[in-house]
């Protein structure tokens, strides 16, 4: 049997397979609430046979979601309908996962389908967009405010909060965003991170949120429970953030009590120029798996089942992360074990449907 579709072991959780669905923004949620839509759609997901199913970016504050439609787990209210999620997910065999987030400078915005672009409050948007520097994203985007030591706090304070929410909601791995441009990523790049405090400057400085976040969710996640973190490898800008931070960052946050780094790229800089195509950022997952001493996830245009085979047999990353592709495709876990000639358990519902 290939080895995509043997079990990965994650402190006490374990993994049916080695595929996972990535987190991917619906946009579709009412002051944070998960509904029917988040229902639907993750409970497909969850039937297609992946491994890891991922929730959307959920924003541990109202302020830092991307768009007035994001989903939240700032507030205990929320709760209720996760959990209901999670049981249909954790129902199927698959472990269910849920990403906490900030959007930092990238807040205040309008969804992608309504052309992006600075949302004001008179629109349903917000004034205190926030960020480690006074910075915006792009012309179109909110002039952030800076953030204070006090307002710092109370950023880590929430991720803290939700990962107890998080639990509650009975999810089993949490992973934290910082990647793709939003507020811990933020505070990770010189490129958006100008201050000169503690919060800033040298490597140390601009790693600590990142560092202080972890340390504060591991204070209320159980040990026996797997904890993720996101990054951008690269901004894929020249003097920004790199791989070679990366490595470095990825050390750190092993004995931190992180147990796997999902390597994914870009997102913080408008300037960047991405070598788009299949497998472009395995080599992320590579060096830091291989340096670093961590588990890794890949992503990014893997869409082929003898792609996903090959990156984890191939020892370049430990599993691999699909989004769009599932999408399109919500059964591909089944059906590329078809294809690759493994046994998996389908849905009895489904089992007519298997190919022969």
């Amino acid at each position: 049997m290939t080895d995509l579709f043997s079990p990965l072991t994650l402190r006490d959780v374990v993994l049916a397979n080695r595929v996972g669905v990535s987190p991917m923004c619906q946009y579709s949620s009412v002051d944070g609430f998960a509904d029917d839509w988040h229902l639907v759609h993750l409970g497909a997901l969850a039937t297609g046979g992946a491994g890891l199913v991922m929730t959307e970016a959920s924003a541990v504050l109202p302020e830092g979601r991307i768009s007035p439609h994001d989903l939240g787990i700032w507030d205990d209210r929320h709760v209720d309908f996760l959990s209901r999620i999670v049981a249909f997910v954790h129902g199927q065999g698959t472990v269910a996962g849920t990403q906490l987030a900030h959007a930092g400078r990238k807040a205040s915005v309008r969804r992608p389908w309504e052309g992006g672009g600075r949302l004001g409050p008179e629109e349903g948007g917000w004034e205190d967009v926030q960020a480690p520097s006074p910075l915006p994203f792009a012309d179109t985007y909110p002039t952030p405010r800076e953030l204070d030591e006090a307002g710092i706090v109370r950023v880590i304070g929430a991720f803290r909060a939700a990962a107890v929410r998080a639990l509650e909601a009975a999810f089993q791995v949490v992973e934290v965003h910082a990647a793709h441009g939003y507020l811990l990523h933020e505070f990770l790049s010189p490129l958006s991170n100008h201050r000169g405090d503690r919060w800033g400057g040298s490597f140390e400085n601009r790693t600590r949120l990142v560092l202080e976040v972890v340390a504060a969710i591991r204070e209320v996640w159980p040990e026996r429970l797997p904890l993720f973190v996101r990054i951008s490898g690269t901004d894929w800008v020249e003097g920004g953030w790199d791989v070679e931070q990366s490595v470095e960052l990825a050390r750190l946050l092993g004995p931190a009590g992180v147990d796997l780094i999902d390597c994914s790229s870009g997102g913080l800089d408008a300037r960047q120029k991405i070598p788009f195509g299949p497998d472009y950022q395995v080599p992320f997952a590579e060096r830091i798996r291989r340096e670093a001493d961590i588990m890794t996830g890949a992503v990014g245009m893997i869409t082929e089942p003898e792609q996903a085979a090959a990156i984890v047999e191939g020892g370049r990353a430990d599993m691999v992360f699909l989004a769009r592709e599932m999408l399109r495709q919500p059964r591909w876990t089944l059906l590329a074990a078809h294809r690759l000639g493994a046994e998996v358990r389908w849905p009895p519902q489904y089992e007519r449907a298997r190919p022969v």
